[in-house]
């Protein structure tokens, strides 16, 4: 492979530690009184970024196969590229509050460093590469989670994120271990070849998900969402929500597919059980939630669970659907955090209650929100619904019909409560509903284009079909 070849297949990282070393420069040579013009150059040039990371490349790898790009790999960056430019849309209010004024670069270069390293982790070819990727990426978001250091709240979602993702890591190596002293190499295509049902590696694999399981927020390794998500700003808890557990599953679903693809009667069984339990628990804890961000942290942790339909599918279809299914989440999830954002910092509000009668004041918020909600709960004909629909596709071409079963009376309740919110906003009276205002242009851009993801993926159906082609080159 040529120097230029390798460049382009490292286009998206490379670009990635460009912006962040040029956004730490600007900032330098920025005078004191003139610092907010981070936040516009930081777009513009993230922008740039984005776009640029779709020039096309072929597949290929470097470093002696420690990192493998192919154009299924690149479409699930493109895809986290997408939402952090969302998120920086949706974080301008909040960074030109006060206490913000002297750490505004600090959040986009710690949200461009976890990138690069979620990154290089859907890109590794082998457990050591995987590793150093995850670890790149989970230090960093630590820090953003403490980013209101002066709030107690945040310090301890701080806190309390890098100790549990700590012991998750340590856990999840634990279980890397017993794989590689069982086949006797970290690199994926060996491991494939080599492995079996031997009780070292079933040993293996099981600490491997239980790790895993703390990154996707998988019952019963969820607890730390809801705290984690509830103490963070809300635009941190949006990146949460949707990058970060994004890119988890996607190298998630890549292992499980490749790595592990001889042995799928071992790992069927416990993503059954698992897919079962976050559905249900997530869902359960979500109809008791007054606070929305937690209300949509376990409304998050219910939506992990239906991911699990798509991987149970296996094969090309499962990954198409887990990639497609995202694709949706990403534009829904950033809808409704985008509301909650907006509202918060006009008003404070970050109650459910408190959304009571806020149609009567602002009308395109509430209709936003609507409609996100309406696409998480599946509800046609926006976007969520032809997600859920390929997931229980996925699941059914295998024969798992209850599951199936399982999940639509899981969809029905979590019906309630999304509508139960609904209801606050346009039904219910309050004598003080949030006062109306006008989000900034950067918020409204955000709601725009996830607004109109919501209702033009679900309808392209060469979306679903593109993602098909790239699935069908890995198997």
């Amino acid at each position: 492979m040529t120097g230029f070849q390798s460049i382009l297949l490292l286009r998206h990282e490379l670009l990635l530690i460009v912006a962040a070393l040029a956004i730490i420069v600007v900032d330098l040579s920025l005078p004191a009184g003139k610092k907010t013009r981070i936040i516009h150059f930081s777009l513009i040039l993230f922008s740039v970024v984005f776009l640029l990371s779709f020039f096309p490349t072929k597949s290929g790898e470097l470093f002696g196969g420690s990192f493998q790009g192919n154009q299924l790999t690149g479409f699930m960056k493109d895809i986290l590229n997408l939402a952090v430019l969302i998120v920086f849309l949706q974080s301008g209010g909040y960074l030109r509050k006060k206490e913000n004024a002297h750490k505004m670069a600090e959040f986009f270069v710690l949200i461009i460093f976890t990138l690069i390293g979620m990154d290089f982790m859907i890109s590794s070819g082998d457990f050591l590469t995987f590793f150093i990727g995850l670890e790149t990426a989970s230090i960093p978001i630590a820090g953003l989670a403490a980013y209101d250091q002066l709030k107690s709240r945040s310090a301890e979602a701080g806190v309390k994120l890098i100790l549990l993702s700590a012991l998750s890591s340590g856990v999840l190596l634990y279980g890397i271990s017993m794989i590689y002293g069982a086949t006797g190499s970290i690199y994926f295509k060996d491991i494939a070849l080599k492995i079996s049902s031997s009780p070292l590696i079933i040993l293996g694999f099981i600490f491997f998900v239980s790790g895993m399981g703390f990154k996707i927020s998988l019952v019963p390794f969820h607890l730390w969402t809801a705290d984690v998500y509830e103490g963070a700003p809300i635009n941190v808890t949006a990146y949460l929500s949707v990058v970060s557990k994004g890119a988890a599953v996607f190298i998630f679903a890549i292992i499980l597919f490749t790595v592990f693809k001889n042995v799928i009667h071992i790992w069927e069984n416990v993503l059954y059980a698992l897919a079962v339990l976050t559905m249900t628990i997530g869902n359960l804890f979500a109809l008791r939630q007054n606070n929305i961000k937690r209300f949509l942290a376990f409304s998050s942790i219910a939506q992990a669970g239906f991911i699990m339909l798509g991987i149970m599918g296996t094969g090309g279809l499962g990954m198409t659907t887990v990639v497609y299914f995202l694709l949706i989440y990403v534009f829904t999830n950033l809808a409704a955090f985008g509301v909650a954002a907006a509202i918060f910092d006009a008003s404070g509000v970050e109650t459910i209650s408190g959304y009571k009668g806020l149609y009567s004041t602002n009308p395109k918020l509430s209709l936003v929100m609507m409609l996100a909600l309406f696409s998480l709960a599946g509800i046609p004909p926006v976007a969520g619904f032809f997600g859920k629909f390929f997931l229980f596709t996925s699941a059914g071409s295998q024969g798992y019909f209850i599951l199936i079963l399982i999940a639509v009376i899981n969809a029905t309740i979590s019906l309630y409560y999304y509508l139960g919110v609904i209801k606050a906003m346009f039904i219910d009276k309050n004598d003080q509903p949030v006062a109306a205002f006008n989000s900034s242009v950067t918020m409204r851009i955000s709601l725009l284009i996830c607004s109109t993801g919501i209702f033009f993926v679900g309808f392209a159906s060469g979306i679903f079909e593109y993602i098909m082609s790239l699935s069908s080159m890995l198997f």
